[in-house]
């Protein structure tokens, strides 16, 4: 019922940037908080960004802390991942998540109800 979209990402070299994009259906996505997460090759998938259903709060993964902006726009349903000052160890699929009637967002993927279905981001040096 609950779906999201990922866009957005794609081949970029070190230092540059890229805006993800996750398009959400449905009303749910105001009673929603609201994370990032992403799965490099061999890796567990792991916590990026989250914002709060209210768009006050936001918390970062200590890797992204300073390069990357979590932010949301209710009008349009869609959350979004500036990334800047991009690492190869930045290339990954990176997942859209939602987490109904939670106030804030949690760094555990089990904490999240929808999941997209992923945009590749690969960083070449």
């Amino acid at each position: 019922q609950v779906q999201l979209v990922e866009s957005g990402g794609g081949l970029v070299q070190t230092g540059g940037s890229l805006r993800l994009s996750c398009a959400a259906s449905g009303r749910t996505f105001r009673d929603s908080a609201m994370g990032w997460f992403r799965r490099a090759p061999g890796k567990e998938r792991e916590f990026v960004a989250g914002i709060s259903r209210s768009g006050g709060s936001t918390h970062y993964a200590d890797a992204v802390k300073g390069r990357f902006t979590i932010s949301r726009d209710i009008v349009k349903n869609t959350v979004y991942l500036q990334m800047n000052s991009l690492k190869p160890e930045d290339t990954a699929d990176y997942y859209c998540a939602a987490a109904w009637l939670m106030a804030d967002a949690g760094t555990n993927d089990r904490e999240y109800d929808y999941w997209g279905r992923g945009t590749q981001v690969t960083v070449s040096s």
